[in-house]
């Protein structure tokens, strides 16, 4: 069996994925597991067996919501969330198709806001992804009475220590 991809993802993600056991607590915590065709515990095990095509080539990679539910369960502190950006990335820098196929460009868009403001803010994301997509008139239904009720704020506020922000973008390559 091949261990280059485990090895990989697990210098990218600063996880130990041999350490999974498969206990299925990540799976049976996770708010989106319902929507995922593999589950958080079996595209570690996908990852531990070597099949990077399928992993990189399934949808899972991008329904996580990076909540950290798996980290917390997780009897091995194994972060899922953590892998499962290391997984976008490698999905991303090899040119893997995705079954969405704007689930990179708005994968790109959030993290160059966090990167500009310290933190996401939720109308300049999704102005910016309603021009890029062409999408304009999608969500506008549950849109607009968000931002009337205050739930999405109209200007971004950026945090205290940009300078640490943007020291975490760098180093990572973000």
């Amino acid at each position: 069996m091949d261990t280059t991809f485990s090895a990989q993802v697990n210098e990218l993600s600063e996880q130990t994925i041999e350490l999974c056991y498969h206990c299925h607590k990540c799976t049976a915590g996770c708010p989106v597991a319902v929507e995922m065709e593999f589950g958080p515990d079996r595209v570690l095990r996908l990852i531990q067996l070597g099949q990077k095509d399928r992993v990189l080539g399934s949808g899972d990679i991008w329904v996580c919501a990076s909540c950290e539910t798996c980290a917390t369960r997780c009897p091995n502190e194994i972060s899922v969330a953590a892998v499962m950006d290391a997984l976008r990335a490698i999905s991303m820098a090899e040119g893997y198709a995705t079954p969405e196929p704007d689930a990179p460009a708005f994968h790109r868009l959030f993290l160059g806001i966090v990167g500009r403001f310290g933190r996401m803010h939720e109308a300049s994301l999704m102005m910016i992804y309603k021009l890029k997509t062409r999408k304009l008139m999608a969500d506008m239904d549950s849109g607009i009475p968000m931002i009337l009720k205050g739930k999405i704020p109209i200007l971004p506020h950026r945090v205290r220590g940009m300078n640490e922000v943007k020291r975490i973008f760098r180093e990572t390559g973000s």
